[in-house]
């Protein structure tokens, strides 16, 4: 999976000045895609209906809240600061079914996503989607 489309588009210091909830927008997309793929990767003769339930598992506030919470001692301190900023960006939307405290971490969890997306950090994205995985495996059990 690669996407060539905006490599070499943002320099960090480009990206950190963008707004976080930016850096959210695109993040939920990328993370939304690499969900997507891992699941159809690991059940390719799964009906659609139960891979979007089981894409909403991964994606729902609460999850992303989860795995960022999880996370947080195998990230950079640029990283963290990244999180940081997403987390108490002022969206002015509500959170339909997560408390608000999920609801900000989640844009926090995303807008890293989203930074080392435009920023071509394809390495760390994986590693960082490889430690969301482990999280998500060791829940269910």
């Amino acid at each position: 999976m690669e996407f060539d489309l905006l490599e070499g588009r943002f320099t960090i210091e480009e990206a950190r000045a963008l707004n976080p909830l930016t850096l959210a927008f695109i993040g939920d997309a990328v993370y939304e895609v690499f969900v997507r793929n891992y699941l159809i990767d690991k059940n390719r003769d799964m009906h659609v209906n139960k891979l979007h339930k089981n894409a909403v598992s991964f994606v729902k506030a609460h999850a992303q809240s989860e795995f960022i919470k999880n996370m947080q001692s195998y990230l950079s301190e640029d990283e963290i600061s990244i999180f940081k900023r997403g987390r108490n960006a002022k969206s002015g939307s509500t959170p339909k079914n997560a408390s608000v405290q999920e609801y900000r971490m989640a844009t926090g969890f995303e807008a890293l996503i989203g930074f080392l997306y435009l920023t071509d950090e394809k390495k760390r994205l994986n590693e960082v989607f490889h430690i969301i995985l482990n999280i998500y495996n060791n829940q269910k059990h």
